[in-house]
């Protein structure tokens, strides 16, 4: 019985963990058919990702939607 109660306490906890579900800002695109990842919130962090796999090429996340600076190359 104890252990149903803090069961039922965790599962009603979680909506208080405040986490951030939005879209991450920047995705990379590996080349012809090999895919996207739009998991990167910087673009250095995107970058980082292709160097090692030699080809693609970082852009914006359509689907972020809000007006964050981060979004933004801050050499443009």
């Amino acid at each position: 019985m104890r252990a149903i109660f803090l069961a039922a306490l965790v599962v009603a906890a979680l909506p208080l963990t405040g986490t951030d579900a939005r879209a991450a800002p920047w995705c990379a695109h590996y080349g012809t058919g090999s895919g996207t990842n739009c998991g990167f919130y910087t673009i250095e962090q995107c970058r980082a990702a292709l160097s090692g796999v030699g080809r693609g090429f970082c852009a914006p996340n359509f689907l972020e939607t809000s007006k964050d600076s981060r979004r933004h190359n801050p050499r443009d």
